[in-house]
């Protein structure tokens, strides 16, 4: 004679596994569709810096002291003045959201993508916020004001043999969020100016894409 009862307790406990194993796959379908929306949520507002077009407009930089310089585009302003070196690069956004530059790091080597980006060491505060829209353009300032600065005679150095150096640029969302690391190249130009190339980027809130 059946025991009802043992299959009445073998069917309850049957029933719970398989509402245990489709609870499972709906959380985790449902944890899989936000990383899915989170993903292109962030993808949407993610900038990434590269530097401006010869043929992008011209942008007049102003550093806090008023010293004043013309910027063309593709171009840097590299000036030596009154123990002050004023540095600026022309920069294009071709990324889908607003870049909120966060600081800098000179080095008077050129560093290729052999020389890992480290991440935030060294890296120099900006004191005010420059934003770059997306698919626009605009610019980096900075400036090396302390006489003992140990990076500044090196930089003298490069800048007066005309050689090329190095600017790590570190900028995010504007929600400061997603940081990237951007290394740009500062190159002698044939008419005594400068010009500047991206070396490389690194995604420092992230996985590495490499």
């Amino acid at each position: 004679m059946a025991d009802w009862s043992n299959i009445a307790n073998f069917a309850t406990a049957g029933g719970t596994l398989v509402l245990a194993v489709a609870t499972f796959s709906a959380v985790r379908s449902s944890n899989r569709s936000a990383r899915i929306a989170e993903e292109g949520l962030l993808a949407s507002i993610r900038p990434l810096l590269v530097p401006s077009l010869t043929e992008d407009r011209t942008h007049k930089v102003m550093w806090s002291d008023f010293h004043l310089a013309r910027l063309d585009g593709g171009r840097a302003v590299v000036e030596y003045d009154n123990g002050v070196l004023y540095l600026a690069i022309g920069l294009r956004n071709v990324g889908n959201g607003i870049a909120l530059l966060h600081g800098w790091r000179p080095s008077p080597d050129r560093l290729t993508s052999e020389t890992p980006l480290a991440d935030t060491d060294g890296v120099r505060q900006l004191s005010l916020d420059l934003y770059i829209s997306s698919g626009d353009t605009g610019y980096f300032e900075g400036a090396v004001r302390d006489a003992d600065d140990p990076v500044l005679a090196p930089l003298l150095d490069t800048i007066r043999r005309r050689t090329p150096f190095s600017l790590d640029l570190v900028y995010g969302d504007q929600q400061g969020r997603q940081r990237t690391i951007s290394r740009f190249t500062v190159l002698p130009a044939d008419d005594e100016g400068w010009y500047v190339r991206v070396v490389q980027h690194r995604n420092l809130d992230g996985p590495d894409p490499r």
